[in-house]
C-alpha cells in the first residue's frame, strides 16, 4: 500500500518524530510506513489520517487486486 504521509508531513512542516507522537507510535514506526515496509492497522492510519485532517483514502493509496 503507497502513502502520501512523507508529502504531508512536509506541507505542515512536522517530522517523523512530531507525527509519531500524535498518533501514539515510534519515530520508527511512522519511518517504517512512508518506506512502504510496514501496513499500519486500521485505527493507526485513522489517526494518521486525522493528524493530517484528511481522509484515509487521501493519506494511502490502495492499489486494486492486492491484499
Amino acid at each position: 500500500m503507497k502513502n502520501r504521509i512523507r508529502e504531508l508531513r512536509k506541507s505542515k512542516k512536522i517530522t517523523q518524530e512530531e507525527l509519531s507522537k500524535q498518533v501514539g507510535v515510534s519515530r520508527q514506526s511512522i519511518n517504517a510506513i512512508e518506506s512502504g515496509k510496514f501496513n499500519p492497522s486500521i485505527e493507526l492510519a485513522y489517526n494518521i489520517s486525522k493528524a493530517f485532517n484528511c481522509t484515509i483514502e487521501e493519506v494511502f493509496i490502495f492499489e486494486e487486486g492486492r491484499i
